[in-house]
């Protein structure tokens, strides 16, 4: 049964990219959430907060894996995080989906899970610029800031909230009207009918 979502965790990770993604994740209660590290040592995120990992990436679980979310973060910008980039390639071969934003694009990039796929990022030319073997350039789609496409999501530092509603599709939560009125509140401040209601009552 493939219930796991794996959120990795390192020192500087990004902590805010993922938050509404991690929030609508856990509220139906069905899937597990869990930090995943390159060591079981607490990691300080970019905002200060200290996460303890609960798992090492050699201790995945490909056949209950349904994502892996991968955060942005000065590491990938180094060329750093080699683990990771093997664990993403395994899992996503093994049909779990692999999410990564701002700098998270960059792994996949290196597990070459955007060579034959729809995808974007920070700006274009980022990834061929940091990523030798990267061979994707014609699928980058430079007009959205978060896109799904090949079990692979992949946002812009700037599209937190477009990352969170392809998680919440890709996961298939919510009914397809209750995630565009999702999309609304977030990303427009529209409150959905039910809300609206409530308020003029109020």
């Amino acid at each position: 049964m493939r219930d796991a979502i794996y959120f990795l965790v390192f020192e500087g990770f990004a902590d805010w990219q993922a938050a509404l993604a991690l929030c609508e994740i856990r509220r139906p209660g069905d899937w597990r959430v869990q930090a995943v590290g390159f060591s079981r040592a607490p990691v300080t995120s970019m905002g200060g907060l200290c996460v303890q990992p609960q798992l090492t990436l050699d201790q995945l679980d490909d056949a209950s894996a349904a994502m892996l979310i991968v955060p942005g973060g000065h590491l990938w910008q180094r060329g750093e995080g080699a683990p990771a980039v093997v664990a993403m390639r395994r899992l996503h071969a093994a049909g779990a989906v692999v999410a990564g934003i701002d700098s998270g694009v960059l792994a996949l990039a290196r597990a070459g899970l955007l060579d034959d796929c729809r995808h974007t990022g920070n700006w274009s030319g980022q990834l061929a610029a940091q990523v030798p073997t990267y061979a994707g350039a014609e699928q980058y789609d430079s007009e959205v800031l978060a896109v799904s496409d090949g079990g692979v999501i992949s946002a812009s530092h700037l599209g937190s909230v477009e990352f969170a509603r392809e998680v919440i599709r890709t996961l298939d939560l919510y009914s397809p009207t209750d995630r565009e009125h999702w999309y609304r509140l977030f990303k427009h401040a529209q409150l959905p009918p039910w809300c609206v209601g409530e308020v003029m009552a109020a």
